[in-house]
């Protein structure tokens, strides 16, 4: 009978490790491929341009080095690939860790990468439609009349490409929380309990991801502190179900 993670010894804990970042780093690198015919093929440059045209001279962003061109195509890439390998990346973290749970819950691997993926592209969707182009509207207004913008493409896009990837990541917070309740870390009753808490961390974290503007600070905090309530709930069912299976393991064990 094969070993569980806990009675595994500590070097086979490591190769199992390096052979799942193997993996992950292959995966990565063919997404990166794809990625770079995807920046090629469908003009990703001028898709994330968009928000930011009309609020600009000649609706057009500028470079100063030679260079810049090749390295905002290896960025975009890299960021696409990043994108397309999510759910791969998703799956070798939770087969790694999965072991740690029970036999009934690792079946909720496809459904909770499934989810994990759909919030991950619901951030990103937040982010670019409407938190990024209102955003720009609020930071490019302060001294509109006295200054001119002349914003460099590489100086955009490492604005608007983190503020698009941290929406994404802050969206896996729901996934998170799940599967630190099902290795009994977070319980329903903690996070409620440190509500507070968890909203100072919120605020700090919305601070830190986005630009010094109150309106990205908001929309990124709001949605959180949503997601973080629906977590509660999450982790709420998930403790009455494991507690019932506990109650239930131990009436049928012998005295």
């Amino acid at each position: 009978m094969p070993l569980s993670h806990a009675e595994m010894p500590f070097l086979d804990h490591l190769d199992e490790l390096r052979s799942r970042l193997i993996k992950s780093l292959i995966a990565l690198t063919v997404a990166c491929i794809l990625g770079l015919f995807a920046v090629a093929e469908l003009n990703v440059l001028d898709i994330l341009q968009r928000p930011i045209r009309g609020l600009i001279p000649m609706e057009s962003l500028v470079f100063t080095s030679p260079t810049t061109p090749v390295f905002i195509t290896l960025k975009l890439g890299f960021i696409v690939g990043l994108v397309l390998a999510f759910p791969f990346l998703a799956w070798q973290g939770w087969a790694f860790l999965s072991p740690a749970l029970y036999e009934n819950e690792r079946k909720f691997a496809v459904p909770a990468i499934a989810v994990g993926t759909l919030l991950f592209l619901a951030g990103i969707a937040l982010a670019y439609f409407f938190v990024l182009p209102f955003g720009l509207k609020i930071l490019l207004s302060f001294y509109q009349g006295d200054l001119t913008a002349l914003i460099t493409v590489d100086e955009y896009l490492r604005f608007a490409t983190m503020l698009i990837l941290a929406f994404g990541l802050v969206f896996e917070v729901p996934v998170l929380l799940v599967f630190l309740s099902m290795v009994g870390i977070v319980t329903a009753e903690g996070l409620a309990k440190y509500r507070r808490h968890a909203v100072v961390a919120m605020a700090c974290l919305s601070a830190f991801l986005t630009p010094a503007d109150p309106f990205t600070m908001v929309a990124m905090m709001f949605p959180l502190m949503v997601l973080y309530e629906g977590s509660i709930i999450a982790v709420k069912v998930i403790g009455k179900r494991r507690q019932a299976r506990l109650a239930a393991e131990s009436e049928g064990s012998p005295a």
